[in-house]
């Protein structure tokens, strides 16, 4: 039997039950993996005063920033350990282990002392549960990207592996709505006094829940049936040219660095350079990306009927025309509703982008490489990705033009448009 013949058969074995357990277990481990990542980017502003204390409040804020950031330094390595541990093992047991991790990191933040406290301990605390937060969160999205895309029906893979995009986005607004209520109920005095702590308890508490649900899912029928050609190859002799991880790279370049400006940035610059109110400013974020879940699903199953890469390209290429006039709107009327606007528009063309994105990633490679192959191409990525907010904040300062972080996406969408240029579409081929 041929190898498409093969993945033809096993996606008809699948269960629906086994299907909605698999989704609802690598979503709800990816949507904690990305609250806990998140909350702390939206925190960003208070952990630079409790952690990072500096006699420049842009240097402070930088090495938050950069804190936020240097979590992604361990991604690469977390892509190979946990990735071959999916491709090897299964897609559950890397699952499981990357919820363990992202638990730890968690804890560690939520017991942390302050600099006041612990003095320089303070922030090396943090920095090395960011680094294990960001060991995890890379196997987290090559493992639960493949569990999806193996369990779905052949012509839903762009729907099922969107369910992945999406509870990150829905991590975001969790993250960002219970950080605006403690910002609009509770005084700032309190919230460094230690109120701060309680959007990571919120999430370490749901953990146990998420590792339950987790190690109940069944491994799909299609890695099991290649299993045996995991063991007798190494992983990485499949990925020898680097081809196809360069163009998963470049594909993924405009993903990670707009969601880092436009979502987890923009509450930060708006409370900074637009005179907004914190709760105003994550208010008009959250509102942008529960619009963008919804558009997001409905640009994934678009693709599973018209192809992956028509969407891609458009997303791509308008957002790179689009995103300074868009940053000259928001400061020229500064005000929330404004920001909402704004951002709403530009979750649309994330959404047309990220909708399509994860299946065409996981469509790149071969199931015996796939969870390593697409969290080393998003570790890779998201090195650069997550210092974005960083970058922004040193190019307002340097240039004193408060819309240059508009330039860090649109150098992003020129890397992303000329990739997909080279991408193959294989929406309607089987598996490899």
């Amino acid at each position: 039997m041929s190898t498409s013949e093969l993945t033809v058969t096993h996606a008809c074995l699948e269960h629906p039950a086994k299907r909605r357990r698999a989704i609802i277990a690598a979503t709800i481990g990816n949507l904690l993996e990305w609250y806990d990542f998140f909350a702390y980017g939206v925190l960003a502003i208070t952990m630079a005063k409790l952690f990072f204390p500096a006699q420049n409040e842009v240097i402070s804020l930088l090495l938050a920033f950069a804190t936020y950031g240097g979590g992604v330094v361990m991604r690469p390595i977390g892509a190979i350990v946990l990735g071959l541990y999916a491709d090897r093992v299964g897609r559950k047991a890397s699952l499981c282990l990357a919820m363990y991790l992202m638990g730890i990191g968690t804890a560690i933040i939520v017991f942390a002392p302050t600099y006041e406290t612990a003095g320089v301990l303070a922030p090396l605390l943090i920095l090395f549960a960011r680094l294990l937060q960001g060991f995890s969160g890379a196997g987290e999205l090559g493992s639960a990207t493949a569990l999806l895309v193996e369990l779905a029906p052949a012509n839903r893979r762009g729907i099922y592996a969107s369910f992945n995009a999406a509870s990150q986005q829905i991590g975001f607004v969790l993250a960002a709505f219970v950080v605006m209520m403690m910002n609009a109920t509770i005084s700032p005095t309190q919230i460094e006094s230690g109120w701060w702590r309680m959007p990571f308890v919120f999430g370490l508490g749901i953990i146990p829940v998420a590792v339950y649900i987790r190690s109940r899912v069944q491994e799909p029928d299609l890695f099991l049936a290649t299993q045996q050609r995991v063991r007798s190859s190494h992983a990485s002799a499949n990925l020898k040219t680097g081809r196809s991880l360069l163009l998963a790279v470049g594909i993924l370049s405009l993903y990670v660095v707009a969601g880092n400006i436009v979502f987890v940035y923009m509450p930060t610059f708006a409370v900074r350079k637009l005179g907004l109110a914190s709760s105003g400013a994550l208010l008009a974020t959250i509102v942008a990306t529960a619009f963008m879940i919804v558009c997001t699903l409905v640009a994934a199953a678009a693709s599973d009927r018209f192809g992956r890469k028509p969407l891609l390209l458009f997303a791509g290429v308008t957002y790179g025309v689009m995103i300074y006039p868009a940053y000259m709107v928001v400061t020229t009327w500064p005000s929330v509703q404004t920001l909402m606007l704004v951002q709403s528009a530009l979750a649309l063309l994330n959404a047309i982008y990220i909708g399509p994105m994860m299946s065409a990633l996981a469509e790149i490679f071969a199931t015996t490489v796939r969870a390593t192959a697409v969290a080393l191409a998003y570790g890779l990525t998201v090195m650069v990705g997550a210092l974005s907010p960083a970058l922004a904040t040193w190019l307002i300062e340097v240039s004193g033009d408060i819309r240059s972080p508009a330039f860090v996406v649109i150098t992003a969408s020129l890397v992303s448009s000329l990739a997909l240029l080279h991408f193959n579409d294989r929406y309607r081929h089987a598996l490899l």
